[in-house]
């Protein structure tokens, strides 16, 4: 079975960007009959939805890059090279490597998304006898509970009082959901453990018994910068504030002291944003002077090619499912539509969870999946009688699960791996039917 899975995507997935075109056809030519769309109409949402997505990229980009300068700074580098020497075995690396990685998620998915895979590189450095790409594919694999964790922004944004949550659910919410009846409801919980424990082991079960697994050294480089020289006379003021390490300290007290005032005397959750500038400040920090933390940066910029070329068209094919057109209906709302129909209060959590983890292959956005499913699926649900936490929930764990074989999450951690998709969906394949039948008996269960 695991043979047959990463044959399989070996062979027929392509490259991230050729994946993200055919997305972008296969859903413009579904649109177009099932929402009675024109081809032009099809062209104007894909166009207008092309640019939604650049604040967040830029977010994405940064997130990347500053993680992966803060992992190259020596001290760093020293930490994770010790507690990569904990594992005694290859499976005990796989195990260690899926559990940091879904705690992590839990915590913070653009967190989660950039430790699993320093740290399962690092490991990967000091094990020759692992497999490097069911060790990448396992620090992946933890990012499939993000949703259900407390970063999870579905749930977040059902708890925050306001208007905008009346109108986003078309009047089926009018009061805020709190955490204790999504993320911290029993039921979420114990489906969370299930499913840690399930990739755990599948990973686990998954490495070779016999024969250890080449690993190309290129894929293990550190890619180590040129420091920049400070025992040498400075002969320039330029070069003085170079090597000055108070600028590096004083911006990042900047950092935290904005972040101590935003989190903890105002009680702000922390986003993406704020990751960025925990990763920003703790690299300037560690670094020896600023222009050596300018080089480590530029560095890593390389890593973030695809994020910036990719994220353009999942905008656009965004645009085209949420778009509508003369008819009055989006490609969105139609898949919705029919999920509900066969549904009933026990079968309705499971296939709204469906319906979302569908609709993620074409729109792997929790924000884009608040925008398409909210107006119908609470509505439906109240209708229902279904609990509006398990109903946001029902979507959350759906928008997560498929992740698992969609290139468009993965990019942040195959730049760092230097691995293409193919190398790891074939094993985040089998982890994906695991996760399938743990979140959908959870989900049954919840709703009995």
């Amino acid at each position: 079975m695991i043979k047959f899975c990463v044959r399989l995507v070996q062979r027929w997935l392509p490259e991230p960007f050729i994946f993200a075109i055919l997305l972008t056809f296969v859903a413009a030519l579904v649109a177009m009959p099932l929402c009675h769309q024109t081809p032009l109409e099809v062209v104007e949402h894909w166009g207008g939805g092309v640019w939604n997505l650049l604040a967040f990229a830029m977010q994405m980009s940064l997130v990347l890059v500053c993680g992966s300068t803060l992992a190259a700074a020596p001290v760093v580098k020293r930490a994770i090279g010790a507690m990569a020497r904990v594992p005694q075995s290859a499976p005990a690396a796989i195990a260690l490597v899926t559990v940091v990685s879904a705690l992590a998620c839990c915590l913070n998915w653009g967190f989660g998304l950039i430790v699993g895979v320093v740290f399962a590189k690092a490991i990967a450095r000091q094990r020759s006898d692992v497999d490097y790409r069911l060790l990448i594919a396992s620090a992946y694999s933890g990012f499939v509970v993000w949703h259900a964790g407390i970063s999870g922004s579905i749930p977040l944004t059902m708890a925050t009082p306001g208007e905008s949550l009346s109108m986003a659910t078309n009047g089926a919410l009018t009061d805020p959901v709190p955490l204790a009846q999504t993320i911290f409801d029993w039921h979420n919980l114990v489906t969370v453990l299930f499913v840690i424990i399930g990739i755990t082991v599948a990973n686990t079960l998954m490495h070779p018994k016999k024969g250890a697994v080449t690993i190309d050294p290129a894929l293990l480089k550190d890619d180590d910068h040129v420091a920049a020289d400070a025992s040498t006379q400075t002969k320039t003021p330029a070069q003085r504030l170079e090597q000055s390490r108070l600028l590096s300290w004083l911006v990042a007290l900047m950092l935290v002291a904005y972040l101590v005032i935003h989190l903890g005397v105002r009680g702000a959750g922390l986003d993406l944003g704020g990751v960025i500038m925990i990763f920003l400040a703790l690299g300037l920090l560690l670094h020896s002077t600023p222009v050596d933390y300018v080089r480590a940066f530029g560095k890593a910029t390389t890593g973030a090619a695809g994020i910036i070329l990719q994220f353009p068209f999942y905008a656009g094919i965004m645009g085209i499912i949420t778009g509508i057109g003369v008819s009055g209906i989006s490609l969105g709302g139609v898949m919705a539509e029919a999920c509900i129909r066969i549904s009933n209060p026990v079968t309705y959590p499971l296939l709204t969870f469906l319906c979302a983890a569908v609709l993620n292959m074409f729109v792997p956005s929790g924000g884009g999946h608040w925008a398409v499913q909210a107006p119908i699926m609470f509505t439906a649900g109240a209708n229902l009688g279904v609990d509006p936490g398990l109903t946001g929930m029902a979507i959350a764990w759906g928008d997560a699960w498929t992740n698992l074989i969609q290139p468009f999450w993965a990019l942040p951690a195959l730049a760092i791996a230097r691995l293409d998709a193919k190398d790891i969906m074939g094993y985040c394949l089998i982890d994906l039917l695991v996760t399938g039948v743990i979140i959908c008996a959870g989900l049954l269960v919840w709703a009995m």
